[in-house]
């Protein structure tokens, strides 16, 4: 709301001392109320303004108090004139100055309650309030603000009826829900909305009480609201809930004490809340001190470390799903006890909310002694209780095979740990075993249910993430990697502790059959990541058999040593406008990597971009073009006028990459090329199955100042959909579109849907892959803006994008 004075001007004598008016205008524009001078000024009595636009005593709509030139100068103190319909039809000048300015929704905080007079009340609401108990009723007055209590308000609350309260102080017996009353009100007095909403109150003498408050409009007139009211009941059945407690107590201690499992539950804080006896003996047997309700697990496992950590994992993971079943015994640190089958489940109150967790182990060490657990051992891990390499690769290629695979991505890590031969040789093969064996516990604690992990050997463990997309794959990887390097083992008072390195495997299309080659794939992986300096994560897509693998780790070098010794061949194409003339250089930057002598032929994108994916080098790569790009540019100053548009091919790698768009802009800091000027090409097969992360990643460029091409756009139907709601600059579409384009009307059509999405959405397009002076002449006539292609610019070495070599009297500029 805001008030404004409203004078007369004289151009004659602008400092004359005139009548003025006083308007109150909320935040809508709507004149709420006006002073006995409005007559005087504007011709019109004050109830002939209330509920009345303001635009109605202004000569136009140029003239708006609210516009943000006259907004910022009334803020500031300054009159501004604007000029005002009289109610006779005349126009005159007058000044306006702003006098106080709230916004609506805080006018509550000068508001006051008072008792409300129940012989103005209906008699119905009446005999309800008094015959209900727990019960009030409220009513708000929009005109004046005016808010009014019934008795049984005050009783909820606990205060006497009539006492002096603001609607703020009210809301401090809110312990939630502050903000969202709030709201409620504002909408409902503004959209006659009606509400409800449940919340927990504190009375004046500290009870607390669960309450509903509701709300409707109950007075409009000439369509707007002048009043809202509504109850607040009281829903608080403590007695209820205490008496439901007090006969579930007695069931549970009844049913668990007639069983051997072990039965425990605890609060949110690990409190032990209930126990039966079979727990207390077995947890006296193995940590030797009794249990008590109440007691804290995490301080009555002080003095067994890793005992202790492997608890808290277990039951904050109860805590964090719904229920799930591990095989252990209660602790680690002595073989000769019982193993159990742990179900946990977590408990959650009639409200929705977490409060606990329970766990219920059942012995299970006769059926493990049984002569079927010969299976079982020729199947797992003797020291852990994993997979082994044989069950996992037969897992693997079970699911490979599996016939549902088809629309789905899954994902491979194969984990090695650093330097874990410095921990063998210090604290001894027997302590490494115990190592393995905890770090294994809390591995399966983190991993998803319907994932396999598995030891493969020594210090290698294997994770097949099943169903799984790209992005969530490396999230999975990432945590599990700091899992591992905040494992603490104590061993002789000193701490054991190691980093992992790991190669992620995305298992998509073209997966080989063999699960042996996948496993080499992805331990290629990890070797790359370690020798990249170790505790950190290489990924790629599984490839099908190709080169040998003597000559695909030679390709491998090849391309380190281009990217150590910043020795990418570096090419342009240039992009020639097609449907108008366009000034400036438009280019896209290709990148080939040097032969491995001087008489060899450079690397073409199709024999190395494989292996750089595959050895996770692709964003490397990325950033590497993309650096010796911007440094070749900056030592060309006079192209800084002619660049138009620089594009960069993007890995699908760099396209999750978090960190990209923070690279981006430092590498373009201090330069004297525009921002906008560099574009990045993003596939849409890329687009397609990662939309979301596109959108983010988009959006990050476009706050650096950079554009974004949709490359290949085309190759699916999805391109239509992405080329209309994908947050891009530039459509180029894809080479299949181009063949045939001049004699194929269906080609035609599609190119010409695009184009028309494109131009509709405010995108540019761009005609890849023109090689004929008939498929130029087509592109031409479709209307496409920019075409690419043999037929109008061959490759040529980045070098040569100079500007042509002037003689001037003061010496030779360009060349």
């Amino acid at each position: 709301m805001k008030e404004f004075f409203i004078r007369r001007y004289r151009s004659d004598n602008p400092l004359a001392v005139d009548r003025r008016t006083l308007v109150r205008i909320d935040d809508e524009g709507v004149v709420i109320s006006a002073d006995h001078n409005a007559e005087a000024v504007l011709g019109y009595d004050a109830s002939e303004l209330e509920g009345q636009p303001v635009y109605r005593i202004l000569a136009a709509r140029q003239d708006d108090p609210f516009a943000p030139a006259n907004r910022h100068r009334m803020e500031s103190g300054d009159p501004v004139l604007i000029t005002f319909r009289h109610k006779e039809g005349f126009f005159f000048t007058a000044s306006l100055s702003l006098r106080v300015n709230v916004k609506d929704s805080d006018q509550a905080a000068s508001a006051y309650i008072s008792l409300r007079d129940t012989t103005a009340m209906d008699h119905q609401l009446v005999r309800l309030a008094e015959s209900s108990a727990g019960f009030g009723f409220w009513e708000l007055n929009v005109r004046n603000n005016n808010l009014t209590w019934t008795d049984g308000f005050y009783t909820l609350l606990e205060l006497r009826p009539g006492t002096d309260i603001t609607p703020e102080q009210a809301l401090f017996y809110c312990q939630s829900g502050q903000n969202r009353i709030r709201a409620f009100f504002r909408r409902c007095v503004r959209s006659g909305q009606s509400f409800s909403i449940s919340f927990d109150l504190l009375t004046a003498k500290q009870q607390h009480r669960r309450v509903e408050l509701t709300g409707k409009a109950i007075k409009r007139e000439n369509g707007r609201i002048h009043k809202i009211g509504g109850t607040l009941v009281d829903h608080t059945s403590a007695m209820h809930s205490e008496q439901a407690l007090r006969q579930s107590e007695q069931l549970l201690t009844a049913t668990a004490n007639a069983t051997n499992d072990l039965v425990a539950s605890v609060d949110r804080q690990l409190n032990l809340v209930y126990f039966n006896h079979a727990f207390s003996r077995q947890f006296a047997h193995t940590f030797g001190q009794l249990p008590r309700p109440g007691g804290n697990l995490t301080e009555m496992l002080q003095d067994f470390p890793n005992e202790r950590r492997l608890v808290e994992r277990l039951w904050n993971r109860a805590l964090d799903r719904d229920s799930f079943v591990v095989e252990m015994p209660l602790a680690q640190q002595n073989r000769d006890l019982p193993v159990y089958e742990f179900h946990y489940q977590r408990v959650i109150n009639e409200h929705g909310e977490v409060t606990g967790a329970v766990h219920v182990g059942k012995d299970i060490s006769s059926r493990l002694n049984h002569a079927s657990s010969r299976e079982y051992r020729t199947l797992h891990d003797p020291i852990t209780g994993l997979m082994n390499r044989k069950a996992f690769a037969d897992r693997l290629r079970r699911l490979i095979k599996s016939p549902r695979r088809e629309n789905t991505t899954d994902a491979l890590l194969y984990l090695d740990l650093d330097d874990f031969h410095h921990v063998n040789n210090g604290a001894g093969s027997g302590t490494c075993d115990r190592y393995l064996r905890e770090l294994a516990s809390n591995l399966g604690v983190r991993v998803r249910q319907r994932d396999a992990l598995a030891r493969l050997s020594g210090d290698t463990f294997a994770l097949l993430i099943e169903s799984c997309p790209e992005s969530q794959a490396r999230k999975i990887a990432d945590s599990i990697l700091e899992l591992i390097g905040n494992f603490e083992f104590d061993w002789q008072g000193h701490q054991l502790q190691t980093t992992a390195s790991g190669g992620l495997l995305i298992l998509a299309a073209n997966t080989p059959d063999d699960p042996e080659q996948l496993l080499s794939q992805a331990a290629d992986l990890c070797h790359t990541a370690k020798t990249s300096g170790r505790n950190r994560i290489h990924a790629a897509q599984a490839v099908a058999p190709g080169p040998e693998e003597g000559v695909a780790g030679t390709l491998v070098e090849q391309i380190r040593s281009a990217l150590d010794n910043n020795h990418l061949i570096l090419e342009y194409q240039a992009l020639r406008p097609v449907a108008s003339v366009t000034w400036g250089d438009h280019i896209e930057i290709l990148s080939r990597i040097p032969g491995k002598t001087s008489g060899q032929p450079s690397l073409q994108p199709a024999e190395f971009l494989p292996i750089a994916e595959r050895f996770d080098l692709a964003k490397r790569l990325d950033r590497q073009v993309i650096r010796q790009t911007v440094q070749w540019l900056t030592s060309q100053p006079l192209l800084e006028p002619r660049l138009k548009y620089c594009g960069f091919n993007l890995s699908l790698a760099s396209v999750l990459d978090d960190t990209f768009a923070e690279f981006m802009a430092s590498v373009l800091t201090d330069i004297p090329f525009a921002a906008d000027c560099f574009c990045l090409e993003i596939r849409e097969s890329h687009a397609t199955q990662y939309p979301d992360d596109v959108a983010v990643l988009c959006d990050a460029l476009h706050r650096v100042g950079c554009r974004v091409a949709l490359d290949g756009a085309g190759a699916s139907v999805e391109s239509y959909s992405l080329a209309a709601r994908l947050p891009v600059d530039i459509i180029k579409l894809d080479r299949r579109m181009m063949q045939h384009l001049h004699d194929d009307p269906v080609q035609q059509v599609m190119v010409e849907a695009l184009h028309k999405i494109a131009e509709a959405s405010g995108k540019t397009t761009v005609a890849t892959f023109i090689e004929d002076d008939d498929t130029l002449r087509k592109v031409r006539t479709l209307g496409i803006h920019y075409g690419q292609g043999y037929r109008l610019y061959r490759p040529r070495p980045l070098k040569e994008l100079k500007p042509v070599a002037v003689d001037l009297s003061t010496g030779r500029i360009g060349g």
